[in-house]
């Protein structure tokens, strides 16, 4: 339909006066929007999500042509919503160098030489190597000793190192972190970093880690072991080495609970034994007898990814130089082992939601008729199945000054899969952001619930710890489990259902009944989040005393730009 051009101009400026005059929506307001809009919203969320998770895309395996098609569209998402390109020369893009590395069929190997016998692991079945981004091809032998859980937090009384001597060794341990401590402590500790770290401060030679009894029932050896060749990556630095690879840990590998005997049983103890210690929290270290032989071969190549960035400026003189970061990683796991017939491992929940459910947000916040006073991104990071590599990229090299990031909201595998009245914020104790937390659920009508599994140890297993590590006060928003009135969907157990199921499987794709209402209510909650950050008088800070307060938010994080190619 044609108009006149005087009619038509007319009618534009009418339009652009409305708007120019429209007050920013009250809270009630927004929840009316909400309720009459939440079936386009919900839409929207769908579409993201059936294009992310389609088998076109192959997985989304960082590194991949099917990633690279993901990260277009989500810029091209960006572009249509209003928002400008915040990444790398004026561009949506920012680069994230990093090697690859594969362990190959041939040259692995674990022996137990004891007694002037040697018993070599079964490949596959009993142990695995661990990808090796240091040495293509690499081998050690040297005594072995037994360190618990490989923790060392002196201000707990815990030192699973007492007693041993572990320069020159090869450490042996289970996952996690004592059961005794709270979920801070425990999540920091039972993080592979910090254990690397640690060991390598003290000089091992090479790692095992030993699948548990009590694991194998959670998450079965057979299913890694089916994955044995999937890629495993790191940052890449201007040297073309790895960054955080710990060359001083010159093999590593995980054994089964199956093959645990094996390796544990010596003078009396047996790997049952441990294992119940373990339950017990009586771990002791022990010197094994005899000595391990660790060989691995790895393919390593160098690879290129991308994060994608959006901005959304903010409107306050004074405070619009400082960035509220909206994230969601965007890669999923890619191609692998077959399971009923289908190796497309395409990620719907995880986490083609979390990016759309961001998309949504980013509608909004573009569509509101204030402005925030500060300015927002939004980053689809790569590669947080790899380690959250970019994440991590982007908190140590932001492609805005470091200091202007002043919060983190984080989106990740939100599990919404039955009608639910509330969402879990994963670690809103640590900061001034509950409190905005607390309102923005207030205004939308939506309850916040703890973190029912904090054994899981979340907080450090996505991207939100990049940016936590790199001192930034940080939230991760979860889908719910409390069923909505009268839903009768047993929430909590569906999701149990999915974790033992469809998580890192084929399964999580888009047949699954997902409730896109509840995630426009999520997208919208998000937004509310963001603004009320983005409006405050002050920045948000860390409590006073917090565990991860004191020991990343009064330090820079280290940058790895200067190594960057």
């Amino acid at each position: 339909m044609r108009i006149a051009a005087p009619l038509c101009l007319a009618l534009l400026l009418v339009a652009c006066q409305r708007d120019a005059a429209a007050p920013a929506a009250t809270a009630t307001q927004t929840r009316e929007i909400y309720d009459a809009k939440a079936g386009a919203d919900a839409r929207r969320i769908e579409a993201d999500v059936r294009f992310l998770a389609d088998d076109l895309l192959e997985g989304r395996e960082a590194g991949t042509r099917g990633y690279d098609l993901a990260s277009l569209y989500v810029a091209q998402r960006f572009r249509a919503i209003g928002l400008a390109p915040a990444g790398d020369d004026g561009t949506y893009f920012q680069r994230v160098p990093m090697l690859r590395g594969v362990v190959q069929a041939e040259g692995n190997g674990l022996a137990i030489n004891r007694d002037g016998h040697s018993r070599a692991l079964a490949f596959r079945e009993q142990f695995l190597p661990s990808v090796n981004y240091n040495q293509a091809s690499a081998q050690v032998e040297a005594p072995a000793v037994f360190v618990g859980q490989g923790v060392y937090a002196p201000e707990l009384q815990q030192d699973d190192f007492a007693g041993v001597e572990v320069k020159g060794k090869i450490a042996v341990m289970f996952n996690g972190a004592p059961a005794r401590f709270d979920n801070d402590r425990r999540a920091f500790y039972s993080s592979s970093r910090t254990k690397a770290e640690e060991l390598a401060r003290r000089g091992a030679v090479g790692v095992v880690v030993v699948q548990t009894d009590d694991e194998e029932k959670t998450r079965p050896w057979a299913r890694s072991a089916s994955n044995w060749n999937r890629p495993g990556m790191r940052l890449r630095g201007a040297d073309g080495k790895g960054i955080d690879t710990w060359p001083q840990l010159r093999v590593g590998a995980y054994v089964s609970a199956t093959g645990a005997d094996a390796l544990l049983s010596a003078n009396g103890r047996t790997a049952k034994d441990l294992f119940q210690d373990l339950r017990d929290g009586k771990l002791r270290a022990f010197d094994l007898p005899g000595t391990l032989q660790l060989s691995a071969r790895t393919q390593i190549t160098p690879v290129d990814s991308r994060n994608v960035v959006a901005r959304i400026d903010g409107a306050d003189a004074a405070k619009k130089a400082e960035n509220v970061v909206f994230s969601a990683h965007l890669d999923h796991i890619g191609i692998g082992a077959p399971v009923n017939g289908d190796a497309i491992y395409n990620g719907a929940l995880d986490n083609a939601l979390g990016i759309a459910v961001m998309l949504e947000a980013a509608n909004r916040l573009a569509h509101e008729a204030t402005p925030t006073r500060r300015s927002l991104l939004f980053v689809a990071v790569t590669a947080e199945e790899k380690g959250l590599l970019g994440a991590e990229w982007f908190a140590r090299n932001p492609t805005v000054p470091r200091e202007s990031l002043v919060a983190n909201v984080n989106m990740d595998m939100p599990m919404l899969l039955a009608p639910t009245s509330d969402v879990v914020p994963i670690g809103i104790e640590h900061s001034s952001l509950q409190g905005l937390v607390q309102q923005a659920a207030k205004e939308v009508g939506v309850d916040l619930s703890p973190d029912p599994m904090p054994e899981e140890v979340v907080f450090v297993r996505s991207d939100q710890y990049a940016f936590i590590r790199a001192g930034v006060p940080a939230v991760y928003l979860d889908g719910g489990y409390k069923d909505a009135d009268g839903a009768g969907g047993n929430a909590k157990s569906i999701q149990e259902a999915f974790l033992r199921e469809r998580y890192h499987q084929p399964g999580d794709d888009t047949n699954q009944p997902i409730r896109y209402a509840d995630a426009a209510r999520l997208a919208l909650l998000n937004a509310r989040i963001g603004r009320l950050i983005a409006d405050a008088a002050q920045r948000p800070a860390w409590n006073a005393g917090d565990f991860f307060g004191e020991r990343f938010g009064k330090q820079a994080p280290t940058s790895a730009q200067e190594r960057a190619p």
